[in-house]
Parts: structure tokens; C-alpha cells; sequence
């Protein structure tokens, strides 16, 4: 193993952030931005989008229910 440790960016600030265990917040660079990121995913300014139900499927339906 490498003794260089790797370096990522940021997902909150985009700097500079070491993937190693040794920073307790990894992959963000720090606790404020881990705190931000938590933020918006608890405001719901991070939402995963999905697409409407057909208007002919059975809305309760599960996955395999549908027909191919």
C-alpha cells in the first residue's frame, strides 16, 4: 500500500480532503462542512428525483407485479 495518502474533493467546498481514516469526516474536508452537507439532505435541498407513476399502473403495485 502507498504511504501518500489520496486526496479528494471536498463534496461541500471543494477543497482539498484526505480519504484516509485518519479524518474522522471523510470524504469532507471537515466537521463544518459534514454538518452543511447533513443541512441540506435534512432540509430536503437534496431530494432524488423520481418519475411519476404511469397513469395505467396500479400505484400500490410492487416491481414485480407490473406487466414487461
Amino acid at each position: 500500500m502507498s504511504s501518500t495518502p489520496r486526496i479528494v474533493r471536498c463534496p461541500t467546498c471543494g477543497g482539498d480532503s484526505i480519504f484516509a481514516p485518519s479524518n474522522s469526516w471523510r470524504p469532507f474536508c471537515s466537521q463544518r462542512c459534514r454538518q452543511i452537507d447533513l443541512g441540506a439532505w435534512a432540509s430536503e435541498s437534496f431530494r432524488v428525483e423520481v418519475s411519476p407513476p404511469l397513469e395505467d399502473q396500479d400505484p400500490d403495485a410492487l416491481p414485480q407485479d407490473l406487466p414487461h
